[in-house]
């Protein structure tokens, strides 16, 4: 799990690189409500939460993400409440850079819009994490084609100040072994470094081969996280107006009766 709740003065960008990527270079993409922050559904899963968050903000995210809507949370405190139903929980990692050897990749070719598709294709083939429809536009993405086909990439998703994480990293079955996602997590993170930033990775803890690979190309533990994902319920609370309260549906019920 995450380390103990830092104060607001005291806090590093990595504690929350939601919140800063959204309040900082990425907020742009900022879809907000009371304390709650999100990118839009077709960019990013992600959603900002606060460490210790109240009802009224568990009504907030409801409201963004819809009834029956996905939550999806990084280095979360707190669950959600009990109507939520989680679908997605695990263990993480944070890798940053601490001696990485950063080196631009020649076979790489950048990929932006138009090769969305293929990008898509290849994440469904692969599953190395969320990729959306808009997700290259967070940062620089590079790939490696074999006979015109994309066969790997991996690019850039969140970005708080002075920090880009990598990530999309995947590798087709048919050219595993290569070396090639090893090659652009290099690459990538040489663009980062070129922009006075620094890399920084998350991956599942317990998939020991990807942690242990990050690791022999120069990134260390910074700390421990966790990854969680839960469903709105089809009838969320609301913030009451003009209070910090929350209404339930039972309690419009009740009101449209008296």
């Amino acid at each position: 799990m995450s380390a103990p709740h830092a104060t607001a003065s005291d806090a590093h960008p990595l504690d929350s690189p939601v919140r800063a990527a959204l309040t900082g270079p990425h907020s742009h993409f900022a879809e907000r409500r009371g304390r709650i922050l999100r990118y839009p559904a077709d960019v990013a899963p992600w959603v900002a939460i606060p460490d210790a968050p109240e009802a009224e903000d568990w009504a907030d995210a409801a409201a963004l993400a819809g009834p029956g809507g996905a939550v999806t949370i990084t280095a979360f405190h707190e669950p959600p409440p009990d109507d939520w139903e989680i679908t997605f929980h695990a263990e993480g990692v944070q890798l940053v850079d601490a001696g990485v050897e950063a080196a631009p990749f020649p076979q790489a070719v950048r990929l932006g819009p138009a090769d969305v598709p293929e990008m898509l294709d290849l994440v469904a083939r692969t599953r190395p994490g969320p990729f959306l429809p808009r997700t290259v536009e967070l940062g620089t993405y590079l790939g490696v084609r074999r006979e015109g086909a994309l066969v790997a990439m991996a690019g850039e998703r969140l970005h708080p100040y002075g920090w880009s994480e990598i990530s999309g990293v995947c590798t087709d079955e048919s050219v595993r072994g290569q070396g090639l996602g090893s090659s652009l997590v290099l690459a990538v993170a040489h663009e980062i470094r070129q922009r006075g930033e620094t890399p920084f990775l998350h991956a599942s803890a317990s998939n020991t081969n990807a942690v242990r690979l990050y690791e022999s190309l120069g990134f260390a533990l910074r700390r421990r996280t966790a990854f969680l994902s839960a469903l709105v319920p089809e009838h969320p609370p609301t913030r009451l107006p003009g209070t910090g309260g929350v209404r339930h549906d039972g309690d419009a019920c009740a009101a449209a009766v008296r």
